[in-house]
């Protein structure tokens, strides 16, 4: 493939190519648009969007990531360059603008795609502390700031920064229907399901709890363990009595992971009350009931107010109430057979955001024409 022949460059120092969202914006561009796309990213390449050509490697550090931030603006071939994560932003921009007040033309495009806030998202990491936390805060501050000169600003919820940016465009978190199984009748046995990344504050330690006091359920946790919490769920592993029913399968692309969704009965979305969960709505709790499944969920604001509204499940407050939600369905199948229904109603009824799909993939192919030569 010819470097001219590259429509768009997706790059990030730390997301993995296996990335839900990643996997949907290049499903929209390589799908819908017809784009050409190349992913410079971490992680197998195998596990990159199928559309996409993707360029990556094992996480190796901050320094790494440092290096990357830096280099792969200037190592991507696309027409535009879209960016996921804050610390390319300023690279990137420096990558569109410079070519043109050197040689008075520009030869990329730059989309910035702002998926949580990361001011607040920076409090869940174990290594934001002292003096990477005051660098990080600062560098989310200036990329936030530099996004609104992007070319496309990209943002997944209305209360994201910025605000205001040259072309600011709403882009929600909502599931490909594509990227996901259609609801199926649930097997015999009484499986829950977990999709994400798997730490404390996304309520690792909740859920192995509850099913060491449901010896009828199984759980499958679909995602990448934190380094913080390795050594924790080594231990549980090795002395739980429920560790023979719960069943861990690391990272997967989201057609891979979302396939272990069929037959299962139940979604979790145990998520602390963090600052920046607070105000999201968990895409998983979306994504559990475009599958047909029962969600059992913490009262995070938006997510409550989504599974009590469309009656597809129970807001749990703590470990015991969602111990009696599992332990009353397995008693009574038809209960939890009835909020299964509700989400597939809720599902059918719902939209799919591809009013919101499709004029991204416009905003960003209009983008890469305007670069052609």
């Amino acid at each position: 493939m010819k470097p001219s022949q590259v429509d768009v460059t997706v790059l990030t120092t730390g997301h993995d190519v296996a990335d839900a969202r990643l996997h949907r914006l290049v499903d929209v561009l390589a799908g819908d648009e017809s784009l050409t796309v190349e992913v410079l990213g971490l992680g197998a390449a195998r596990d990159g969007p199928p559309e996409a050509e993707v360029r990556s490697h094992p996480r190796w550090g901050l320094p790494r990531r440092a290096a990357d931030a830096v280099l792969l603006p200037w190592r991507s071939r696309g027409r535009v360059i879209l960016v996921l994560d804050p610390d390319l932003v300023l690279p990137t921009l420096l990558r569109r603008f410079l070519p043109r007040w050197l040689f008075g033309r520009s030869t990329r495009r730059v989309v910035v795609d702002v998926h949580e806030d990361y001011a607040k998202a920076l409090l869940d990491r174990s290594w934001a502390k002292g003096g990477w936390l005051a660098l990080a805060r600062s560098l989310v501050i200036a990329s936030t700031a530099s996004a609104t000169r992007a070319d496309l600003t990209v943002v997944a919820d209305d209360h994201l920064r910025p605000f205001h940016a040259a072309h600011r465009l709403v882009v929600r978190n909502l599931p490909r229907r594509d990227l996901l199984p259609a609801p199926a009748p649930p097997t015999s046995d009484f499986r829950a399901i977990y999709v994400g990344d798997v730490r404390r504050s996304r309520g690792l330690h909740m859920m192995l709890s509850v099913l060491e006091s449901c010896p009828d359920w199984t759980l499958d946790v679909v995602g990448p363990v934190a380094e913080a919490d390795r050594a924790w769920l080594s231990r549980w592993r090795a002395t739980s009595s429920a560790r023979d029913r719960v069943r861990f399968h690391g990272r997967r692309p989201p057609r891979e992971a979302w396939r272990l969704a069929t037959g299962a009965r139940v979604g979790l979305c145990m998520l602390q009350p963090t600052p920046a969960f607070v105000a999201a709505m968990p895409t998983k709790v979306l994504e559990y009931l475009t599958c047909g499944l029962a969600v059992i969920t913490t009262p995070l604001p938006r997510a409550a107010a989504l599974v009590r509204g469309s009656g597809a499940g129970v807001v749990v407050g703590d470990v015991p109430a969602a111990v009696a939600a599992l332990r009353g369905w397995s008693q009574d199948p038809s209960a939890m057979s009835a909020y299964q229904e509700a989400a597939q109603r809720w599902a059918a009824d719902s939209s799919s955001g591809s009013e919101q799909y499709a004029a991204f993939g416009r905003a960003v192919s209009e983008l890469a024409r305007k670069e052609q030569p």
